[in-house]
Protein backbone atom coordinates (compact mmCIF):
# COMPACT_ATOMS: atom_id res chain seq x y z
CA UNK A 1 0.00 0.00 0.00
CA UNK A 2 2.83 2.35 0.94
CA UNK A 3 4.66 1.60 -2.34
CA UNK A 4 1.50 2.31 -4.31
CA UNK A 5 1.06 5.64 -2.52
CA UNK A 6 4.67 6.66 -3.28
CA UNK A 7 4.22 5.69 -6.91
CA UNK A 8 1.14 7.89 -7.23
CA UNK A 9 2.93 10.85 -5.61
CA UNK A 10 5.87 10.46 -8.00
CA UNK A 11 3.51 10.20 -10.96
CA UNK A 12 1.72 13.36 -9.83
CA UNK A 13 5.01 15.28 -9.52
CA UNK A 14 6.10 14.18 -12.99
CA UNK A 15 2.79 15.35 -14.44
CA UNK A 16 3.12 18.73 -12.70
CA UNK A 17 6.64 19.17 -14.03
CA UNK A 18 5.49 18.23 -17.54
CA UNK A 19 2.64 20.77 -17.44
CA UNK A 20 4.94 23.46 -16.06
CA UNK A 21 7.59 22.84 -18.72
CA UNK A 22 4.96 22.81 -21.43
CA UNK A 23 3.54 26.15 -20.27
CA UNK A 24 7.03 27.65 -20.04
CA UNK A 25 7.80 26.38 -23.52
CA UNK A 26 4.61 27.89 -24.87
CA UNK A 27 5.37 31.17 -23.09
CA UNK A 28 8.88 31.29 -24.54
CA UNK A 29 7.58 30.57 -28.00
CA UNK A 30 4.96 33.34 -28.06
CA UNK A 31 5.18 35.35 -31.24
CA UNK A 32 7.48 38.38 -30.98
CA UNK A 33 4.65 40.48 -32.30
CA UNK A 34 2.60 39.78 -29.18
CA UNK A 35 5.50 40.81 -26.93
CA UNK A 36 6.08 43.95 -28.94
CA UNK A 37 2.39 44.81 -28.77
CA UNK A 38 2.46 44.51 -24.97
CA UNK A 39 5.52 46.77 -24.81
CA UNK A 40 3.84 49.31 -27.07
CA UNK A 41 0.71 49.20 -24.90
CA UNK A 42 2.79 49.84 -21.77
CA UNK A 43 4.56 52.69 -23.55
CA UNK A 44 1.23 54.18 -24.63
CA UNK A 45 -0.13 53.88 -21.10
CA UNK A 46 2.91 55.68 -19.71
CA UNK A 47 2.66 58.36 -22.41
CA UNK A 48 -0.94 59.03 -21.36
CA UNK A 49 0.41 60.03 -17.96
CA UNK A 50 3.03 62.46 -19.31
CA UNK A 51 2.23 66.17 -19.08
CA UNK A 52 4.18 69.39 -19.69
CA UNK A 53 4.30 72.57 -17.64
CA UNK A 54 2.70 75.55 -19.41
CA UNK A 55 3.68 78.65 -17.37
CA UNK A 56 7.23 80.01 -17.09
CA UNK A 57 7.17 78.85 -13.44
CA UNK A 58 4.90 76.46 -11.54
CA UNK A 59 5.03 75.49 -7.88
CA UNK A 60 5.29 71.79 -7.01
CA UNK A 61 3.56 71.54 -3.60
CA UNK A 62 3.43 69.02 -0.75
CA UNK A 63 -0.33 68.53 -1.05
CA UNK A 64 -3.28 69.58 -3.20
CA UNK A 65 -3.70 73.08 -1.80
CA UNK A 66 -2.32 76.52 -2.60
CA UNK A 67 -1.58 76.83 1.11
CA UNK A 68 0.72 73.81 1.04
CA UNK A 69 4.54 74.29 1.24
CA UNK A 70 6.46 74.52 -2.05
CA UNK A 71 8.79 71.60 -2.79
CA UNK A 72 10.24 72.76 -6.09
CA UNK A 73 9.72 75.35 -8.84
CA UNK A 74 8.98 73.82 -12.23
CA UNK A 75 9.59 75.63 -15.53
CA UNK A 76 7.84 75.73 -18.89
CA UNK A 77 8.42 72.53 -20.90
CA UNK A 78 9.30 70.53 -17.76
CA UNK A 79 7.93 67.00 -18.13
CA UNK A 80 6.00 65.47 -15.25
CA UNK A 81 4.45 62.03 -14.88
CA UNK A 82 1.10 61.48 -13.16
CA UNK A 83 1.59 59.07 -10.26
CA UNK A 84 -2.08 58.08 -10.19
CA UNK A 85 -4.93 58.86 -12.54
CA UNK A 86 -7.15 60.47 -9.93
CA UNK A 87 -7.49 64.23 -9.69
CA UNK A 88 -8.19 65.97 -6.40
CA UNK A 89 -10.18 69.12 -5.79
CA UNK A 90 -8.60 71.90 -3.73
CA UNK A 91 -10.32 72.09 -0.33
CA UNK A 92 -10.45 75.89 -0.53
CA UNK A 93 -10.97 76.29 -4.28
CA UNK A 94 -13.55 73.74 -5.37
CA UNK A 95 -13.01 74.43 -9.07
CA UNK A 96 -9.28 73.64 -9.03
CA UNK A 97 -8.18 70.08 -9.77
CA UNK A 98 -4.80 68.78 -8.65
CA UNK A 99 -2.58 65.94 -9.83
CA UNK A 100 -0.03 64.00 -7.85
CA UNK A 101 3.08 63.96 -10.07
CA UNK A 102 6.75 63.05 -10.11
CA UNK A 103 9.53 64.96 -11.81
CA UNK A 104 13.28 64.44 -12.47
CA UNK A 105 15.22 67.62 -11.79
CA UNK A 106 18.51 68.85 -13.30
CA UNK A 107 20.50 66.77 -10.82
CA UNK A 108 18.62 63.59 -11.80
CA UNK A 109 16.80 63.63 -8.45
CA UNK A 110 13.17 62.54 -8.37
CA UNK A 111 10.74 65.02 -6.84
CA UNK A 112 7.11 64.14 -6.11
CA UNK A 113 4.31 66.51 -5.23
CA UNK A 114 1.13 68.21 -6.36
CA UNK A 115 0.36 70.66 -9.17
CA UNK A 116 -2.80 72.31 -10.41
CA UNK A 117 -4.06 70.54 -13.53
CA UNK A 118 -4.94 73.81 -15.31
CA UNK A 119 -1.23 74.52 -15.78
CA UNK A 120 -0.46 71.21 -17.50
CA UNK A 121 -0.87 70.05 -21.09
CA UNK A 122 -0.12 66.92 -23.08
CA UNK A 123 0.42 68.82 -26.32
CA UNK A 124 3.81 70.54 -26.48
CA UNK A 125 2.50 72.97 -29.08
CA UNK A 126 0.33 74.54 -26.36
CA UNK A 127 3.59 75.80 -24.86
CA UNK A 128 4.51 77.96 -27.84
CA UNK A 129 4.04 81.70 -27.68
CA UNK A 130 2.56 83.67 -30.58
CA UNK A 131 5.96 84.39 -32.16
CA UNK A 132 6.70 80.64 -32.28
CA UNK A 133 3.53 79.54 -34.03
CA UNK A 134 3.99 76.95 -36.74
CA UNK A 135 6.99 75.32 -35.06
CA UNK A 136 6.87 71.51 -35.13
CA UNK A 137 7.75 69.83 -31.82
CA UNK A 138 6.96 66.28 -32.86
CA UNK A 139 9.56 63.50 -32.77
CA UNK A 140 11.59 64.09 -35.95
CA UNK A 141 13.34 60.95 -37.30
CA UNK A 142 17.15 60.97 -37.56
CA UNK A 143 19.86 58.49 -38.49
CA UNK A 144 22.14 58.35 -35.47
CA UNK A 145 25.27 57.22 -37.30
CA UNK A 146 26.33 56.46 -40.86
CA UNK A 147 28.28 53.26 -41.43
CA UNK A 148 30.89 54.88 -43.66
CA UNK A 149 31.01 58.15 -41.69
CA UNK A 150 31.28 57.41 -37.99
CA UNK A 151 30.53 60.11 -35.45
CA UNK A 152 33.55 61.83 -33.93
CA UNK A 153 34.06 63.60 -30.61
CA UNK A 154 34.92 66.85 -32.33
CA UNK A 155 37.49 69.24 -30.92
CA UNK A 156 37.69 71.65 -33.77
CA UNK A 157 38.94 74.99 -35.05
CA UNK A 158 37.52 77.45 -37.55
CA UNK A 159 39.46 77.72 -40.84
CA UNK A 160 38.91 80.46 -43.45
CA UNK A 161 39.26 80.09 -47.22
CA UNK A 162 42.49 82.10 -47.10
CA UNK A 163 43.96 79.83 -44.42
CA UNK A 164 43.14 76.56 -46.09
CA UNK A 165 44.45 77.72 -49.46
CA UNK A 166 47.48 79.61 -48.14
CA UNK A 167 50.60 79.22 -46.03
CA UNK A 168 48.58 78.71 -42.83
CA UNK A 169 47.36 75.25 -43.81
CA UNK A 170 50.49 73.33 -42.80
CA UNK A 171 50.62 75.26 -39.52
CA UNK A 172 47.03 74.28 -38.70
CA UNK A 173 47.63 70.65 -39.69
CA UNK A 174 50.65 70.69 -37.35
CA UNK A 175 48.35 71.97 -34.59
CA UNK A 176 46.07 68.95 -35.14
CA UNK A 177 48.98 66.54 -35.06
CA UNK A 178 50.43 67.98 -31.84
CA UNK A 179 47.29 68.71 -29.80
CA UNK A 180 43.79 67.42 -29.08
CA UNK A 181 42.38 69.29 -32.10
CA UNK A 182 40.96 66.79 -34.60
CA UNK A 183 38.58 68.77 -36.84
CA UNK A 184 38.45 71.74 -39.21
CA UNK A 185 35.29 73.81 -39.68
CA UNK A 186 36.08 75.20 -43.12
CA UNK A 187 34.40 78.04 -45.00
CA UNK A 188 32.87 76.43 -48.09
CA UNK A 189 30.55 79.41 -48.61
CA UNK A 190 31.81 82.36 -46.56
CA UNK A 191 30.27 85.54 -45.15
CA UNK A 192 30.76 87.32 -48.47
CA UNK A 193 29.13 84.54 -50.51
CA UNK A 194 32.43 83.27 -51.96
CA UNK A 195 33.00 79.56 -52.67
CA UNK A 196 35.99 77.52 -51.50
CA UNK A 197 35.77 75.32 -54.59
CA UNK A 198 33.87 75.72 -57.83
CA UNK A 199 30.33 74.43 -57.43
CA UNK A 200 27.68 73.70 -60.03
CA UNK A 201 25.21 75.37 -57.70
CA UNK A 202 27.04 78.71 -57.93
CA UNK A 203 27.23 78.45 -61.71
CA UNK A 204 23.45 78.16 -61.70
CA UNK A 205 22.52 80.72 -59.03
CA UNK A 206 25.44 83.16 -58.55
CA UNK A 207 28.41 82.57 -60.89
CA UNK A 208 30.48 85.37 -59.35
CA UNK A 209 30.81 83.25 -56.19
CA UNK A 210 33.07 80.85 -58.13
CA UNK A 211 35.52 83.47 -59.44
CA UNK A 212 38.30 82.79 -56.91
CA UNK A 213 37.35 79.20 -56.11
CA UNK A 214 39.55 76.13 -56.29
CA UNK A 215 38.88 73.58 -59.00
CA UNK A 216 37.12 70.40 -57.87
CA UNK A 217 40.18 68.40 -58.89
CA UNK A 218 42.46 70.45 -56.63
CA UNK A 219 39.84 70.39 -53.89
CA UNK A 220 39.83 66.59 -53.96
CA UNK A 221 43.62 66.61 -53.52
CA UNK A 222 43.26 68.96 -50.57
CA UNK A 223 40.60 66.73 -49.00
CA UNK A 224 42.94 63.74 -49.34
CA UNK A 225 45.75 65.63 -47.59
CA UNK A 226 43.44 66.48 -44.69
CA UNK A 227 42.10 62.93 -44.53
CA UNK A 228 45.63 61.57 -44.46
CA UNK A 229 46.16 63.63 -41.31
CA UNK A 230 43.01 62.22 -39.68
CA UNK A 231 41.12 65.51 -39.74
CA UNK A 232 37.30 65.44 -39.51
CA UNK A 233 35.91 67.95 -42.01
CA UNK A 234 32.94 70.24 -41.44
CA UNK A 235 31.72 72.47 -44.29
CA UNK A 236 30.59 75.85 -42.96
CA UNK A 237 27.92 77.37 -45.18
CA UNK A 238 26.83 80.93 -44.45
CA UNK A 239 23.16 80.65 -45.22
CA UNK A 240 21.02 83.77 -45.38
CA UNK A 241 23.65 86.53 -45.28
CA UNK A 242 24.81 86.58 -48.89
CA UNK A 243 26.01 89.75 -50.70
CA UNK A 244 26.74 87.95 -53.99
CA UNK A 245 23.38 86.17 -54.20
CA UNK A 246 21.48 89.39 -53.49
CA UNK A 247 23.47 91.09 -56.24
CA UNK A 248 21.91 88.65 -58.69
CA UNK A 249 18.49 88.69 -57.02
CA UNK A 250 17.90 92.12 -55.47
CA UNK A 251 14.16 91.41 -55.43
CA UNK A 252 14.85 88.59 -52.94
CA UNK A 253 16.84 90.73 -50.48
CA UNK A 254 15.48 92.09 -47.20
CA UNK A 255 14.32 95.66 -47.69
CA UNK A 256 14.42 98.66 -45.35
CA UNK A 257 10.90 100.03 -45.72
CA UNK A 258 11.88 103.57 -44.65
CA UNK A 259 14.53 103.95 -47.33
CA UNK A 260 13.21 101.42 -49.88
CA UNK A 261 16.80 100.16 -50.11
CA UNK A 262 18.36 96.76 -49.47
CA UNK A 263 18.94 96.09 -45.77
CA UNK A 264 22.60 96.08 -44.78
CA UNK A 265 23.76 94.70 -41.40
CA UNK A 266 26.40 96.38 -39.19
CA UNK A 267 29.19 94.55 -41.01
CA UNK A 268 28.11 96.19 -44.28
CA UNK A 269 26.75 92.99 -45.85
CA UNK A 270 23.40 92.33 -47.49
CA UNK A 271 20.93 89.68 -46.35
CA UNK A 272 18.55 87.67 -48.50
CA UNK A 273 15.13 86.66 -47.25
CA UNK A 274 15.09 83.50 -45.14
CA UNK A 275 11.73 82.78 -46.76
CA UNK A 276 13.33 82.53 -50.21
CA UNK A 277 13.02 78.92 -51.40
CA UNK A 278 15.32 79.72 -54.33
CA UNK A 279 18.10 80.48 -51.83
CA UNK A 280 17.22 77.30 -49.90
CA UNK A 281 17.85 75.31 -53.07
CA UNK A 282 21.16 77.13 -53.66
CA UNK A 283 22.55 76.59 -50.15
CA UNK A 284 21.47 72.96 -49.99
CA UNK A 285 22.89 72.26 -53.45
CA UNK A 286 26.25 73.66 -52.29
CA UNK A 287 26.01 71.46 -49.19
CA UNK A 288 25.40 68.33 -51.29
CA UNK A 289 28.44 69.07 -53.43
CA UNK A 290 30.54 69.54 -50.27
CA UNK A 291 29.33 66.17 -49.01
CA UNK A 292 30.08 64.49 -52.32
CA UNK A 293 33.63 65.85 -52.43
CA UNK A 294 34.45 64.49 -48.98
CA UNK A 295 33.19 66.64 -46.09
CA UNK A 296 31.86 64.66 -43.12
CA UNK A 297 29.39 67.26 -41.93
CA UNK A 298 27.51 70.33 -43.14
CA UNK A 299 27.23 73.26 -40.77
CA UNK A 300 24.79 76.08 -41.48
CA UNK A 301 25.81 79.44 -40.03
CA UNK A 302 23.75 82.63 -40.09
CA UNK A 303 20.78 80.30 -40.29
CA UNK A 304 18.58 83.03 -38.91
CA UNK A 305 17.03 86.40 -39.56
CA UNK A 306 19.28 89.45 -39.08
CA UNK A 307 19.61 90.89 -35.59
CA UNK A 308 16.62 93.17 -35.12
CA UNK A 309 17.03 94.23 -31.48
CA UNK A 310 14.74 91.47 -30.25
CA UNK A 311 12.26 92.03 -33.07
CA UNK A 312 11.99 95.79 -32.56
CA UNK A 313 13.21 96.49 -36.12
CA UNK A 314 10.64 94.16 -37.68
CA UNK A 315 8.26 97.03 -38.39
CA UNK A 316 10.95 98.68 -40.52
CA UNK A 317 12.02 95.59 -42.45
CA UNK A 318 10.31 93.77 -45.30
CA UNK A 319 11.37 90.11 -45.06
CA UNK A 320 9.66 89.26 -48.38
CA UNK A 321 7.49 86.59 -46.76
CA UNK A 322 5.62 85.04 -49.66
CA UNK A 323 5.81 81.54 -48.17
CA UNK A 324 2.89 81.79 -45.76
CA UNK A 325 5.10 81.00 -42.75
CA UNK A 326 3.52 82.22 -39.51
CA UNK A 327 6.73 82.88 -37.56
CA UNK A 328 10.47 83.33 -38.00
CA UNK A 329 11.11 80.20 -35.96
CA UNK A 330 8.89 78.17 -38.28
CA UNK A 331 10.85 79.44 -41.30
CA UNK A 332 14.24 78.53 -39.84
CA UNK A 333 13.04 75.09 -38.74
CA UNK A 334 11.45 74.47 -42.14
CA UNK A 335 14.74 75.30 -43.88
CA UNK A 336 16.65 72.90 -41.61
CA UNK A 337 14.10 70.16 -42.33
CA UNK A 338 14.45 70.81 -46.05
CA UNK A 339 18.24 70.61 -45.73
CA UNK A 340 18.14 67.44 -43.64
CA UNK A 341 15.79 65.69 -45.99
CA UNK A 342 17.84 66.59 -49.07
CA UNK A 343 21.37 66.07 -47.72
CA UNK A 344 21.08 63.03 -45.43
CA UNK A 345 21.14 60.70 -48.45
CA UNK A 346 24.80 61.74 -48.84
CA UNK A 347 25.52 60.15 -45.41
CA UNK A 348 26.70 63.37 -43.79
CA UNK A 349 25.63 65.01 -40.54
CA UNK A 350 23.85 68.36 -40.31
CA UNK A 351 24.68 71.01 -37.71
CA UNK A 352 23.40 74.53 -37.08
CA UNK A 353 25.05 77.49 -35.36
CA UNK A 354 22.83 79.45 -32.96
CA UNK A 355 23.35 82.27 -30.48
CA UNK A 356 24.60 81.04 -27.11
CA UNK A 357 21.82 82.80 -25.23
CA UNK A 358 19.14 80.85 -27.15
CA UNK A 359 19.53 78.02 -24.63
CA UNK A 360 18.74 80.37 -21.75
CA UNK A 361 15.68 82.23 -23.05
CA UNK A 362 12.19 80.85 -23.85
CA UNK A 363 11.78 82.70 -27.16
CA UNK A 364 13.64 82.91 -30.47
CA UNK A 365 15.39 86.22 -29.63
CA UNK A 366 13.72 87.75 -32.69
CA UNK A 367 16.11 85.69 -34.85
CA UNK A 368 14.01 82.63 -35.58
CA UNK A 369 16.33 80.49 -33.46
CA UNK A 370 14.29 78.51 -30.93
CA UNK A 371 16.23 75.81 -29.10
CA UNK A 372 13.70 72.98 -29.31
CA UNK A 373 12.83 73.75 -32.95
CA UNK A 374 16.49 73.56 -34.03
CA UNK A 375 17.75 70.73 -31.81
CA UNK A 376 14.78 68.58 -32.78
CA UNK A 377 15.86 68.54 -36.45
CA UNK A 378 19.67 68.69 -36.78
CA UNK A 379 22.32 66.19 -35.66
CA UNK A 380 24.49 68.76 -33.88
CA UNK A 381 23.45 72.06 -32.36
CA UNK A 382 26.31 74.54 -31.98
CA UNK A 383 25.53 77.42 -29.59
CA UNK A 384 28.09 80.22 -29.79
CA UNK A 385 29.01 80.49 -26.11
CA UNK A 386 31.59 83.25 -26.49
CA UNK A 387 31.65 85.02 -23.09
CA UNK A 388 32.21 88.35 -24.92
CA UNK A 389 28.79 87.99 -26.56
CA UNK A 390 26.75 88.04 -23.33
CA UNK A 391 25.62 91.39 -21.93
CA UNK A 392 26.71 92.68 -18.58
CA UNK A 393 24.91 91.09 -15.59
CA UNK A 394 23.75 88.06 -17.65
CA UNK A 395 23.92 85.00 -15.36
CA UNK A 396 24.58 87.47 -12.52
CA UNK A 397 28.06 88.24 -13.85
CA UNK A 398 29.24 91.86 -14.02
CA UNK A 399 31.21 91.31 -17.23
CA UNK A 400 30.71 87.77 -18.60
CA UNK A 401 33.80 88.14 -20.81
CA UNK A 402 35.88 88.36 -17.63
CA UNK A 403 34.38 85.09 -16.34
CA UNK A 404 34.97 82.44 -19.02
CA UNK A 405 34.30 79.42 -16.80
CA UNK A 406 31.18 80.76 -15.10
CA UNK A 407 29.63 82.10 -18.32
CA UNK A 408 30.10 78.92 -20.32
CA UNK A 409 29.11 76.72 -17.38
CA UNK A 410 25.73 78.42 -16.96
CA UNK A 411 25.07 78.60 -20.70
CA UNK A 412 25.90 74.89 -21.04
CA UNK A 413 23.73 73.99 -18.05
CA UNK A 414 20.75 75.82 -19.52
CA UNK A 415 21.31 74.26 -22.94
CA UNK A 416 21.34 70.74 -21.51
CA UNK A 417 18.10 71.45 -19.66
CA UNK A 418 16.48 72.66 -22.88
CA UNK A 419 17.71 69.61 -24.77
CA UNK A 420 15.74 67.43 -22.36
CA UNK A 421 12.58 68.97 -23.82
CA UNK A 422 13.31 67.36 -27.19
CA UNK A 423 12.28 63.77 -27.98
CA UNK A 424 15.22 63.18 -30.34
CA UNK A 425 17.70 65.97 -29.52
CA UNK A 426 20.85 67.01 -31.31
CA UNK A 427 24.26 66.55 -29.73
CA UNK A 428 25.44 69.81 -28.16
CA UNK A 429 28.78 70.98 -29.58
CA UNK A 430 29.43 74.63 -28.60
CA UNK A 431 31.62 77.25 -30.18
CA UNK A 432 33.91 78.82 -27.57
CA UNK A 433 36.12 81.90 -27.51
CA UNK A 434 39.80 81.90 -28.46
CA UNK A 435 40.21 85.64 -29.03
CA UNK A 436 40.44 88.78 -26.92
CA UNK A 437 37.33 90.97 -27.17
CA UNK A 438 39.08 94.34 -26.94
CA UNK A 439 35.81 96.18 -27.66
CA UNK A 440 34.17 94.90 -24.46
CA UNK A 441 34.58 97.22 -21.50
CA UNK A 442 36.12 95.23 -18.65
CA UNK A 443 37.40 92.48 -20.98
CA UNK A 444 40.31 90.20 -20.15
CA UNK A 445 43.01 88.81 -22.43
CA UNK A 446 42.26 85.31 -23.69
CA UNK A 447 45.04 82.74 -23.82
CA UNK A 448 45.14 78.99 -23.31
CA UNK A 449 44.18 79.37 -19.63
CA UNK A 450 40.90 81.08 -20.53
CA UNK A 451 40.20 78.57 -23.32
CA UNK A 452 40.84 75.66 -20.94
CA UNK A 453 38.47 77.24 -18.41
CA UNK A 454 35.68 77.17 -21.01
CA UNK A 455 36.43 73.57 -21.94
CA UNK A 456 36.33 72.61 -18.26
CA UNK A 457 32.95 74.33 -17.91
CA UNK A 458 31.64 72.19 -20.76
CA UNK A 459 33.18 69.00 -19.36
CA UNK A 460 31.71 69.73 -15.92
CA UNK A 461 28.30 69.68 -17.62
CA UNK A 462 29.04 66.44 -19.47
CA UNK A 463 29.76 68.07 -22.85
CA UNK A 464 32.92 66.68 -24.43
CA UNK A 465 32.96 68.46 -27.81
CA UNK A 466 33.78 72.04 -28.80
CA UNK A 467 34.95 74.30 -31.64
CA UNK A 468 37.35 77.22 -31.16
CA UNK A 469 36.65 80.50 -32.94
CA UNK A 470 39.38 82.91 -33.90
CA UNK A 471 38.68 85.00 -37.01
CA UNK A 472 42.41 85.15 -37.83
CA UNK A 473 42.86 81.40 -37.26
CA UNK A 474 45.57 81.89 -34.59
CA UNK A 475 44.94 79.50 -31.75
CA UNK A 476 46.12 79.29 -28.15
CA UNK A 477 47.00 75.60 -28.38
CA UNK A 478 49.76 76.25 -30.91
CA UNK A 479 53.25 75.64 -29.52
Amino acid sequence: MKKKYLFLVALSLCFSLFVGCTQASLENNKPKEESQTQNEQKKDEKQQNIFYVKPSQLNLRESHSTQSPIIYKLSRFDKVEIIDNNSYVDENEQQTKWYNVKFINDNDEEKAGWVSSEFLTQDKHDLLSENLKGVDLSNYPKTYEYENNKRQKVKGIYVTINSILGDNLDRLIKLCNESEINAFVVDVKDDFGNMLFKTDASEKFAPKANEKALSKENMSKLIKKLNDNGIYLVARIVTFKDPIYTEYYPERAIINKETASTFVSKDGLRWASAHDRNLWEYDVSVAKEAAQIGFNEIQFDYVRFPASNGGKLDAKLDYRNSSGDTSKAQTIQSFLKYAKENISSENVYISADIFGLVGSVPNDMGLGQHWEAVSGVVDYVCPMMYPSHYGNTVYGLDVPDAHPYETVFQSAKDSIKRNKNVDNPATIRPWIQDFTASWVKGNIKYNETEVRAQIKALNDNGIDEYILWNAGNKYSFEQ
